[in-house]
């Protein structure tokens, strides 16, 4: 009990406006991902951007890292949902297929191996293991996620629900906040999208 406590205390000495905008945006982008409305992709560019700031002094140096990529995909997934055929949704939700899914574990893999690589031999890191762990998820998250790919929420509550002790620990209490808040919505994303799929089965028969 006392660890928790001295973390409280810790998350709230260290609070920022600046950590506060970042939660704003971020949970407003995971919002609008829910909904499918390309509006995700400029409120989490401001997000990501200000959690590159943030990351930097808490030594979680891959999730620094991650949000430089969240921007990037960010402009590549704003892209690709602007592109719309007459009549139709610009990218419809689908889910992968087996092959997708063979590429996408590896890609984790990888990620999650070249991060643990990154964090003990060229950095200070205490938490390497975490610290690429969830970089790793969110890295293949965000990747299905520009593709509107339904397994992209499981990868999100996944990583969120590593990210909120991990956070914490770090004493960036707010963000710890905003990734439980970020699991919950990424349940509701999940149901959504798989209904989403679903009805479009119906319509095409």
């Amino acid at each position: 009990m006392e660890w928790f406590l001295e973390g409280l205390k810790s998350g709230v000495q260290q609070m920022t406006w600046l950590e506060a905008i970042a939660v704003f945006f971020g949970l407003l982008s995971v919002w609008y991902s829910m909904r499918r409305d390309i509006l995700v992709f400029p409120t989490g560019i401001v997000s990501t951007i200000i959690f590159v700031y943030i990351c930097f002094p808490a030594k979680l140096y891959a999730d620094m890292a991650i949000n430089v990529y969240y921007t990037a995909m960010s402009v590549y997934g704003w892209i690709l949902w602007s592109k719309k055929i007459p009549g139709e949704e610009a990218l419809p939700v689908s889910y992968n297929s087996r092959t997708e899914n063979v590429i996408t574990a590896f890609f984790l893999i990888g990620s999650f191996a070249f991060w643990y690589y990154i964090l003990t031999q060229h950095t200070d890191s205490d938490v390497p293991l975490w610290d690429s762990l969830t970089t790793a998820i969110f890295i293949v998250g965000m990747w299905l996620m520009a593709k509107k790919k339904v397994e992209n929420w499981v990868a999100w509550i996944l990583g969120d629900l590593i990210s909120v002790p991990l956070y914490f620990y770090k004493g960036l209490l707010l963000a710890s906040f905003q990734f439980f808040i970020f699991t919950i919505i990424a349940v509701v994303g999940l149901v959504a999208w798989i209904n989403d799929v679903k009805q479009q089965k119906k319509e095409a028969v």
